[in-house]
């Protein structure tokens, strides 16, 4: 066994010796408390997955549940602390794209901010499937459950979520006055404000809650000429629910909201010798290194961001006796406007300015219920369509003349489906579970460049994606389990194409055949629950981005393609434990093994020869698959004079993962004939991470106010690193930098 396998295996094997170490499982709002109450058992924790209520022990697939008491521990919590707190999850953010979220789950992911690509991953809030990576990187204040699914969930969410999906409900309103304010400031001068009002507006049967969240900081990057902090963002979240419940068999829940972001991206030039843009760069700006405290120091121009996105969604629940029926719709508009210097250096070399409009609009029903004592179902459909614009204009200035290209493409989707999910208890203690979605999908490319309006083109696929389970119950304490469910997401066009074939050729679609066994136990008295699933995952026809040449000032494309094909394999492992009262421990160990059967694309070796080439990648990695996700998470509350002090120390391991399908441009290559790429272009890899946070949080009475402080470090041990890097062969590459230790107080209270 490998080194970094046995050393994240002692990891967890030792905590556990020590301390029964679980996972980051969390009941949702109806369940009280589960971590750091006075209690020694575990409480039941009721999830959704399945569009049923039913206890996360006795849900027949690989989910995580995650508490957002330990989210909150980290006091500015977001979509990125679920990165290696669930095993074989991993989600960095984009700094190309406003909020734009890059989550892998069992090694599926596709990593663009273009709206004509569809996530390999469904985030899903309140019901709704959010169609692109913009907007996806989500704070995570006045949130009632987080559900984790690894796996093909393409029976009962959304469309495309042949990785899994991340569930995300958000509190409702309550009826009652209230409230929750929280405040907080730390390094880099970054400071937040978040604030949620419930209130009545008529007694039992309109309420309404309205919330705010905003957020600012000067950047973690220091610009090396100036010597001045960069990288500043602005983030801003507001809206307002109303919540309708005329009786006890009918209620609307109607949310309008805004989200507002304004940053500046920035990106570190890993560039090198040999490279064309190192030619026009001053020397000190090339050959930098790859990781560590240098991604910190960045020499480009000042570019901006800026981001609003409207939405509205208005949920209906209606309890008709024999049949539940619910009925989510919701339209999401955004628009986006970017500027950014992609050489990253002081010669300004590679400018692009890129203005994005997207909409979606959809609508689920759904009914539930039981055929008989032994069947339940879930029955539905769903519709789905969105419509994006893209002008962008870039400005690569290598040798006179200055090389201007823009770009104007205008996209469309259509998508409806069928499903049905059910649930037959066929024997005692036994369950089969089976379903499966019917999707048709239809996408429109229109394409300009350079005023050559190039023809209108259609796509249409259509697919049945089954799904069928058996459960086995020999106790109350344990269930064991196997299923096989397929994937399917569908092809389109490259948003990027550039030339008359790259942007009328539709790429196909991908689809993934998925095996699953596992089981999962409750012991000592629901003083341990300890969870255990392995999957096999057959992944063909995968959609994969291609840099290819293209007759223009560019000199290159980047398009989508399918590729090949791939096989994943892996171990999942989630425990919870209260090895006494109070004290909670979890952790969670996710090992990934994943190759390319096959992967043949045509590409440029380098800038200066442009011509296409066969080349083989058969024998690089996958991207952001790391072998290892390992975490490891406690709360301990003792109680005081004046309320309650509260502890928490987490820890995260990521082994290191390549971010991008590149040459190795190391490696030599034959001047004719097939090339055979022996690795990915190593400054592509991220490093090995140790993330440990910690914060203590005093919890006391302040005139019959329920109040808070709190002190927290993230990133203690001060780990630096990539956060996400990409290369064009020949040319030139560039790295953004994770967060770096961050430190801070926060102040809240709530009544």
């Amino acid at each position: 066994m490998k080194a970094s396998i046995r050393i994240a295996l002692q990891l967890l094997a030792g905590s556990a010796v020590v301390a029964c170490p679980g996972n980051l499982y969390a009941q949702t709002a109806s369940d009280a408390a589960a971590v750091g109450d006075d209690t020694s058992t575990i409480n039941d924790i009721v999830v959704t997955a399945r569009r049923r209520n039913e206890s996360i022990q006795e849900t027949p697939i690989a989910m995580t549940a995650l508490s957002m008491a330990q989210l909150e521990a980290k006091v500015t919590p977001n979509i990125g602390d679920l990165q290696g707190a669930a095993p074989n999850v991993l989600i960095t953010q984009q700094n190309s794209g406003a909020s734009a979220s890059n989550v892998s789950i069992r090694g599926l992911s596709f990593a663009d901010v273009n709206k004509s690509l569809d996530p390999t991953v469904g985030i899903v809030v309140d019901g709704v499937f959010i169609g692109t990576s913009t907007g996806s990187y989500l704070d995570f204040f006045d949130i009632a459950s987080i559900e984790v699914l690894r796996g093909p969930q393409g029976t009962l969410y959304g469309r495309n979520t042949i990785g899994g999906v991340i569930n995300i409900r958000r509190t409702r309103p309550t009826g009652e006055f209230g409230g929750k304010f929280e405040a907080n400031y730390g390094s880099y001068n970054t400071w937040s404000t978040r604030a949620v009002v419930n209130a009545p507006i008529v007694d039992g049967i309109l309420a309404a809650k309205a919330f705010y969240f905003h957020a600012q900081t000067d950047g973690y990057y220091r610009q090396g000429i100036t010597g001045q902090r960069v990288g500043g963002s602005n983030n801003e979240n507001f809206g307002a629910s109303f919540l309708l419940t005329p009786s006890d068999k009918f209620d609307a829940l109607l949310t309008l909201e805004k989200q507002v972001q304004d940053f500046q991206p920035y990106n570190s030039n890993i560039s090198k010798t040999g490279e064309v843009f190192c030619v026009l760069e001053p020397a000190n700006e090339c050959n930098r290194p790859t990781s560590g405290d240098a991604l910190y120091t960045v020499f480009g121009s000042a570019g901006y961001s800026h981001y609003r996105s409207p939405a509205v969604t208005l949920e209906m629940n209606g309890d008709l006796g024999a049949i539940k029926l619910t009925s989510i719709t919701s339209y999401r508009t955004s628009k986006e406007s970017q500027a950014q210097d992609f050489d990253s250096s002081s010669a300004d070399i590679y400018y692009s300015q890129r203005q994005q409009k997207y909409r979606q609009f959809s609508q689920e029903i759904r009914g539930a219920g039981k055929i008989s004592d032994t069947l339940d179902y879930v029955v539905g459909g769903f519709y789905f369509k969105s419509r994006y614009s893209l002008d962008q204009l870039t400005q690569i200035t290598l040798f006179a003349p200055t090389a201007v290209t823009e770009q104007r493409t205008t996209g469309h989707a259509e998508s409806y489906a069928v499903f049905g999910d059910f649930d037959w208890s066929f024997a005692d203690r036994w369950r089969l579970s089976f379903g499966g979605r019917w999707t048709h999908d239809q996408k429109q490319n229109e394409n300009g460049v350079d005023a050559a309006q190039y023809p209108n083109v259609t796509y249409n696929s259509s697919k049945f994606t089954p799904k069928i389970g058996v459960d086995f119950r020999p106790s109350d304490q344990l269930m064991v389990y196997g299923s096989w469910s397929r994937g399917y997401r569908s092809g389109g066009f490259s948003g990027r194409g550039t030339t008359l074939v790259s942007s009328t050729t539709p790429y196909g679609p991908e689809t993934v055949d998925s095996y699953e066994v596992g089981f999962k136990s409750s012991l000592f008295d629901r003083k341990l629950l300890f969870n255990l699933a392995a999957f096999y995952a057959d992944y063909n026809s995968l959609q994969q981005n291609t840099t290819v040449p293209a007759p223009n000032g560019v000199g290159s494309e980047t398009i989508v393609t399918n590729v090949g094909s791939a096989t994943i394999k892996g171990i999942e492992l989630d425990i919870t434990a209260k090895p006494v009262p109070r004290l909670t421990i979890n952790g969670s160990l996710g090992y990934l093994k994943s190759h390319f059967n096959d992967f043949i694309s045509q590409g440029a070796v380098s800038a200066t020869v442009p011509a296409a080439r066969t080349i083989d990648y058969s024998n690089v990695r996958m991207i952001y698959s790391p072998k290892i996700t390992a975490s490891a998470n406690a709360t301990y509350a003792v109680p005081t004079s004046f309320g309650e002090l509260k502890a928490n120390l987490s820890y995260r391991y990521l082994s290191p993962y390549d971010q991008q399908i590149a040459l190795d441009a190391t490696a030599t290559y034959p001047a004719t004939g097939v090339i055979v790429v022996p690795r990915n272009d190593p400054r592509l890899r991220s490093d090995r991470q140790n993330l440990l946070d910690a914060s203590v949080t005093a919890e006391f009475d302040l005139a019959g106010t329920k109040a808070h402080a709190t002190a927290f470090v993230r990133n203690l041990l001060d780990d630096r690193g990539p956060n996400a890097a990409f290369t064009v062969a020949g040319l030139w590459a560039f790295s953004s930098a994770r967060e770096p230790r961050v430190w801070g107080g926060q102040i809240g209270f709530e009544f």
